[in-house]
């Protein structure tokens, strides 16, 4: 019997969908900042409004990942365990409140460790965008901080945005802010994403 001339059609595997995503910082944008460092959970003071606004936007498209400096574990001030902990609890409050966060990503180190995923440094939006198959020139970059949208933008988000809550309002004082041009700023969380509706609710859900 002769044999076909054709090969068998292999089985492959198809290629990724890539999402956007809204990346968020966690203290000052979701909880209080803490002057001496967020410690233990006793130390976590949580914006009800930054629940409400993850409850909002639970059924988004948009991937929801924290992304967050926690510089007092490379500090030796507590522990990578504790730090971690601490980020559990915080998401499973959220969920409790009918909320989404996709997942966390914090960089340990100490500034003079000098690593490339501190922000203003993009590494933990670039290891997001690898492990969750993110579309970077979609997404959005919130924080409370200069060095957030920093971070953001080397990364090469769609939009950085910075909010009045936690140093939000001192750091629209420094000189480096009119480097941003323009600036898009709103009062917390909350009124960001109510904002950005039609965007992350595009079907309205």
């Amino acid at each position: 019997m002769e044999k076909s001339k054709f090969s068998p059609l292999h089985s492959r595997t198809p290629a990724p969908l890539y999402s956007p995503a809204l990346f968020l910082d966690r203290d000052g944008v979701i909880i209080e900042n803490c002057a001496n460092y967020v410690r233990s959970w006793a130390d976590v003071a949580i914006y009800p409004q930054a629940v409400r606004a993850l409850a909002y936007i639970r059924h988004t498209p948009f991937k929801i990942i924290l992304v967050t400096n926690q510089s007092a574990v490379g500090r030796g001030i507590i522990t990578l365990e504790m730090a971690q902990a601490i980020n559990e609890r915080l998401l499973a409050v959220v969920t409790e409140g009918n909320g989404r966060i996709d997942d966390v990503f914090m960089c340990p180190h100490a500034p003079e460790d000098r690593c490339d995923c501190r922000k203003p440094q993009p590494g933990l939006l670039l290891q997001a965008a690898k492990k969750h198959h993110i579309d970077l020139s979609r997404s959005f970059m919130i924080g409370d901080a200069l060095t957030d949208l920093q971070a953001g933008t080397a990364a090469g988000v769609r939009q950085v945005i910075l909010l009045r809550t936690g140093r939000g309002t001192a750091q629209l004082q420094k000189p480096e802010a009119t480097r941003f041009h323009p600036l898009t700023v709103y009062e917390s969380l909350e009124t960001a994403v109510q904002a950005l509706s039609t965007i992350l609710l595009p079907n309205g859900a």
